[in-house]
């Protein structure tokens, strides 16, 4: 025993994206005593980060770890970093710097520089971070919690780090491992019927879907798809479960994701699984030890 007396809640910070003024908001509705989970994507502010500052939110997350108050996992925006600042073995960057990277990655840069030995020191740390986390009944994970990816990354990495080592594989996305880690950090994005599509927000033709993995009693498209501005532009036809999703079951321990950037109020959408990051209305959750997710355990940051 070190003294401490022992934690009776976990408050979960979910995509923060450069933003200090919203980590700091975040961190007023901690209690004393209670420990703080972050779902990554702590850094590369959005348009709608008025004073964005990668540094300083970074700084933040990392002192909170290393003093053992905060624990987190990984992002894709983390992930992302690793790739673009490092090359493969012949000279290219493992992730590509055309210019939709370099603009989603812009704060970032911006600060740091470009495989710079800051950029690179900076990104080293993401290697710290799980890909999820299992804490005595609340599991953690950014975009989708797939026990079969995780199984396939334990086997290399029972402690769910990836090491440098990994990166050009995960790169390239043509392994199994590869395939896993994008899943747990991006989310399953699978093809729509033959025929069908969609124009996204921006006016893009999409063939493909993001799919809400967590809505337990989601079966069809329009139920299950993500960032469709019209859902009734799909089938109300049943998902062919051999597209590789799986549903989050109604038996399974809770698990708590960002990643989606939800519209509208948030709203716990099943007992057992729930996407956290709404970027309009940004929010945490307080979990008490439950085994099913209660909607007043939102806690809305100011």
């Amino acid at each position: 025993m070190d003294g401490r007396p022992p934690l009776t809640e976990t408050i979960v910070i979910p995509d923060l994206h450069a933003d200090p003024e919203r980590l700091e908001a975040s961190l007023r509705l901690v209690p004393a005593g209670a420990r703080i989970a972050f779902l990554g994507d702590f850094i590369d502010a959005g348009r709608s980060v008025p004073h964005p500052d990668d540094a300083a939110v970074l700084d933040r997350v990392m002192a909170l770890m290393e003093t053992g108050t905060a624990v987190g996992v990984m992002g894709n925006h983390e992930l992302n970093a690793l790739l673009f600042h490092r090359l493969d073995p012949d000279g290219a960057a493992l992730r590509t710097r055309d210019a939709k990277n370099a603009a989603q990655h812009r704060s970032f840069c911006e600060r740091f520089g470009i495989g710079t030995p800051e950029a690179l020191h900076r990104t080293a740390w993401f290697l710290t971070l799980p890909l999820w986390l299992d804490l005595d009944g609340l599991r953690l994970v950014h975009a989708c919690w797939d026990p079969d990816a995780i199984a396939t990354i334990a086997a290399r990495r029972p402690d769910g780090r990836l090491r440098e080592d990994d990166l050009n594989e995960v790169a390239r996305k043509e392994t199994a491992f590869a395939r896993a880690v994008d899943l747990l950090v991006s989310g399953p994005e699978v093809p729509l019927p033959p025929g069908v599509g969609f124009h996204d927000a921006a006016g893009h033709y999409r063939s493909q879907a993001r799919i809400a993995w967590w809505r337990a009693d989601a079966r069809t498209w329009r139920d299950a798809a993500l960032s469709v501005p019209d859902p009734d532009a799909l089938p109300d036809t049943e998902i062919d479960l051999g597209s590789g999703v799986t549903f989050y079951g109604l038996q399974e321990p809770p698990v708590l994701v960002g990643h989606y950037k939800m519209q509208g109020q948030p709203r716990i959408e099943g007992p057992t699984a729930a996407c956290l990051d709404y970027p309009k209305l940004p929010c945490v959750y307080c979990w008490k030890g439950e085994e099913a997710l209660r909607y007043d355990g939102l806690r809305p940051v100011a």
